[in-house]
């Protein structure tokens, strides 16, 4: 008994110290697990801060003082509330389609659809390599327009068929345009009908191309200042309408049949009211999702807008001082935009 009572115990302590020693070697483990685990959040702090860096944004700037107020308020709202860096370009309306569906450019943010109905056609309907970005709000009509004192002294010019006589003629011609009236367009990449309108309608006058917006509104003032003939293309929204007493002339209505035979240059009707619209790169929405969120909420009013275009045009603030005092005074409606 004595002796199987020895064995048993040293049986037992055996058993004890291969336990302990079983511990023992476990004991360096967690020195391992910690230098992993160490190792695991370090890179994902890493990638989390790859993440966090942003596409750059760029927007596209046209020519005309509402399209350069649009992007100031977008890349005010992308930088500051998103994060993102905003690029801006300038490009022709025309010249943006290509560069939207490439991804050379990601949103432009005023579109007249008047005049990109092939545009649409091509890039949003048939590519799809352009997102159609939703409206913007301001609706827009370009027109002729004149002084409000040519017509209280020829009041037969409120519509075309004044426009058709030699005696018209004569009150706007210029030297470079001789026996024939002048018509002021604007950029002769602007969207305009207004050779073939006056060709279709049988109206002695030619087009001369002041170049940009600028240019018309330098010709206006001019001629306002003396009183003299003018006629000219232009559109609203725009403060030109607070700061000068305008007639628009009555072209023959609007017709879809008109616009249909735009491209083999037989418009001879007045440009129809367009519900100005944004457009987008078709890669947006994967590539920067919140900033796509925030241009395709991008919405205000004409009254919004021609706000902004008069403390530049008259107010003589820059676009960045014009679109910041927006943002600071329309977050309730901002905010909305928001994802």
């Amino acid at each position: 008994m004595k002796i199987n009572w020895k064995l048993s115990s040293l049986l037992f302590l055996l058993f004890v110290a291969l336990l302990l020693a079983a511990c023992g070697s476990g004991g360096d483990e967690p020195a391992a697990d910690t230098e992993t685990s160490t190792e695991t959040e370090e890179t994902a702090v890493e990638d989390a801060e790859t993440a966090d860096e942003k596409m750059t944004i760029v927007l596209v700037e046209n020519a005309w003082s509402a399209s350069e107020l649009n992007v100031a308020v977008a890349q005010i709202l992308l930088e500051d509330e998103l994060g993102y860096p905003v690029e801006i370009i300038s490009l022709d309306e025309n010249a943006q389609w290509p560069a939207l569906a490439s991804g050379d450019a990601h949103a432009s943010l005023e579109v007249w659809p008047s005049g990109h109905a092939a545009n649409v056609e091509e890039y949003i309907e048939g590519a799809g390599t352009v997102e159609n970005g939703g409206l913007l709000g301001p609706v827009g009509r370009i027109g002729w327009y004149m002084p409000s004192y040519l017509l209280d002294e020829n009041p037969e010019l409120a519509t075309w068929e004044g426009f058709t006589s030699d005696e018209a003629a004569a009150l706007f011609a210029t030297a470079e345009t001789g026996d024939q009236g002048q018509f002021l367009g604007g950029d002769p990449s602007f969207v305009q009908y207004d050779g073939d309108i006056i060709n279709n309608l049988g109206m002695p006058f030619e087009v001369v191309f002041a170049g940009s917006e600028e240019a018309i509104l330098a010709q206006l003032d001019t001629a306002y200042s003396r009183e003299e003939p003018v006629l000219f293309y232009f559109w609203t929204p725009h403060s030109i309408h607070a700061k000068y007493d305008l007639a628009r002339v009555e072209l023959p209505e609007y017709s879809d049949e008109c616009y249909a035979e735009a491209d083999s240059g037989g418009v001879d009707c007045d440009y129809p009211g367009d519900d100005l619209f944004k457009i987008f790169w078709s890669g947006l929405a994967e590539a920067a999702p919140d900033a796509h969120t925030l241009l395709s909420n991008m919405s205000y009013s004409t009254e919004d807008q021609i706000e902004m275009i008069a403390a530049v045009e008259i107010e003589g603030q820059s676009v960045e001082e014009a679109a910041q005092a927006w943002v600071d005074a329309n977050e309730d409606v901002w905010r909305t935009w928001l994802p």
